[in-house]
């Protein structure tokens, strides 16, 4: 268990460390057994420690020293309807969070859209956080998906381990960035749902080894 506690806080560290999350903002889970550990509320990632991290069962019951994360909810219930999931990542990332506030969707600008899942990247509408109706519009929003925005907010993204959730978070923070970028000197071309189903395609192959027989 200390491992997984020490591998939640690396990650933490490594989404400030590249400007991901500033602050207090932002929060990582990670599936233990059958629950989860969850980031605290209110501590920033270079002041958490190991034993800060917050076991939680599927039922919302917490347990450990500090309070969890306000964003608890989302955790909780994506891992609840993914079992494919193990690591959930939500950022305040600057370019995510500018296109959320815009309440945009990303669009197959660029077929590296295709790494969270889809089409599009999704824009969950807006809800309070930490609210029950933030966690169902999240759910919504992923279903099927990597990675979603949430209006007025942030960004949320999904792996099969911690290191998948931050490589998605990294990648969709590029994607938006370049989005935005695009949109200033007009409207980008998007790629038609033919050409993204042939990138779909060829990402099936995408990252892996080659197996021994060739």
């Amino acid at each position: 268990m200390i491992l997984i506690r020490e591998q939640l806080l690396a990650i933490a560290r490594k989404l400030s460390d590249y400007g991901l999350n500033r602050g207090t903002s932002g929060n990582v889970s990670v599936r233990v057994g059958d629950g989860f550990l969850v980031t605290p509320t209110g501590m920033t990632a270079e002041s958490m420690t190991p034993h800060d991290m917050v076991q939680m069962d599927f039922d919302g019951q917490a347990q450990g020293k500090r309070a969890p994360t306000s964003e608890w909810r989302f955790h909780r219930d994506i891992l609840a309807a993914r079992p494919e999931i193990a690591a959930v990542i939500h950022t305040h990332a600057m370019f995510s969070t500018t296109l959320a506030c815009l309440r945009r969707e990303i669009p197959p600008f660029h077929y590296m859209i295709a790494v969270a899942g889809g089409d599009t990247v999704r824009c969950a509408p807006y809800a309070l956080f930490g609210s029950q109706a933030l966690s169902d519009a999240a759910v919504t929003a992923l279903h099927e998906r990597k990675a979603c925005l949430l209006a007025n907010h942030g960004m949320i993204s999904l792996g099969r381990d911690l290191d998948e959730a931050f490589a998605v978070a990294l990648e969709v923070e590029t994607l938006c960035e370049q989005y935005w970028r695009a949109l200033q000197a007009g409207e980008p071309h998007l790629l038609t749902p033919e050409q993204m189903a042939e990138v779909h395609e060829q990402f099936k192959g995408y990252g892996r080894w080659k197996s021994n027989d060739g």
